[in-house]
């Protein structure tokens, strides 16, 4: 079976990828229901896996050796390779370029830096124009006559950092989104490298950027890898400036951003299609992947996978575990976990 319409150069047959295509006998399980006054209205299902400190599978549910696109949560191994290819940033500009920020006014002032430091301008961008997910912003822009642009997209801090990293190496700036273009083969092998497993397809991601799919062990494996490295190395450079700056790597508002406040040296980071991931500071690590892609799905899990894994969380991170369902003005229900489905080791 052949995928059609699919671009020169990128790999497939896509049909293959993720645990939506898998049959009835190996369908994964339900990790979170949505109730609605006493009756279970939506099921999530979905794969997650946890890794102990020593590095071994310690908890999991579902699928987690299906391949995914992890989709921004492979930004921090991106990071890692503009790093290694000469990218010089630090502190909140390299959080900046590993996340995927809301938009808001400092997120675009740290990228017209980037870009500025580089001699580009946002033209130079290439991801789609985009109003900002924060809604407070974006009601301010609107309000202001603004509309959407590059910058405010959530991706153009990895697009300033990739051009930034061109203009470092010599590479051309043009062609930076081309899968074959010298950035996007280190990115691929850092991906590779950190996963430890080769990368399954390659595709386009929402902002343009080449987009390379992995396990979510691989992915877990990867974010325990950026926490362990050696101060200074790129690996920890990125997991560092993430970590010290959550509001730049997401913005004020988003869980991403409270459940680094609630753990302690922990680093997350989402993507699109329900992703999460997530790596403690003694290695302990996780990830998620929703099989219909419901964001609302994935912090629930998250947080009961956190739990498993012997994260201490006060009532901030409980609070995170579940998200209320409301009805006529009023909370009526909850998106929640199934109890025990982190019930036994991997």
């Amino acid at each position: 079976m052949e995928v059609s319409g699919s671009p020169a150069g990128w790999e497939g047959p896509a049909f293959r990828c993720g645990s939506l295509w898998r049959g009835a006998v190996d369908v994964n399980p339900v990790l979170v229901e949505v109730e609605r006054s006493g009756f279970v209205e939506s099921r999530h299902r979905g794969a997650a896996v946890g890794v102990g400190a020593d590095g071994g599978v310690a908890v999991r549910a579902g699928d987690p050796g299906a391949p995914i696109f992890p989709r921004s949560a492979n930004k921090p191994m991106q990071a890692v390779a503009m790093l290694r290819s000469g990218l010089d940033l630090d502190g909140e500009l390299l959080a900046l370029a590993a996340g995927s920020h809301s938009g808001e006014d400092f997120h675009v002032e740290g990228v017209e830096k980037v870009l500025a430091g580089a001699g580009l301008v946002a033209d130079d961008l290439r991801c789609p124009e985009s109003w900002p997910l924060d809604p407070a912003t974006q009601q301010d822009v609107a309000r202001t006559g603004g509309g959407p642009s590059r910058p405010r997209m959530n991706c153009s801090g990895k697009h300033a950092a990739m051009l930034a990293t061109c203009v470092a190496a010599g590479w051309p700036t043009e062609s930076y989104l081309d899968v074959q273009h010298p950035l996007q083969l280190a990115v691929r092998a850092v991906v590779e490298e950190l996963a430890g497993e080769p990368v399954a397809a390659a595709g386009v991601d929402g902002c343009g950027a080449p987009l390379f799919a992995v396990s979510i062990t691989g992915v877990a494996r990867a974010f325990r890898a950026l926490v362990l490295a050696g101060p200074g190395t790129p690996e920890r450079r990125v997991a560092d400036a993430m970590r010290t700056h959550p509001q730049w790597t997401s913005g004020t508002r988003r869980e991403e951003r409270q459940l680094m406040d609630a753990v302690p040296g922990l680093l997350v980071k989402c993507g699109a299609e329900g992703v999460d991931a997530f790596a403690c500071a003694d290695g302990r690590a996780g990830a998620v992947k929703i099989d219909d892609g419901a964001m609302r799905a994935r912090t629930p899990v998250t947080v009961a996978l956190l739990r498993a894994l012997g994260v201490a969380g006060g009532a901030e991170l409980d609070e995170l575990s579940i998200v209320e369902v409301r009805g006529g003005g009023g909370v009526v229900g909850a998106i929640r976990p199934v109890p025990g489905v982190f019930g036994g080791p991997g």
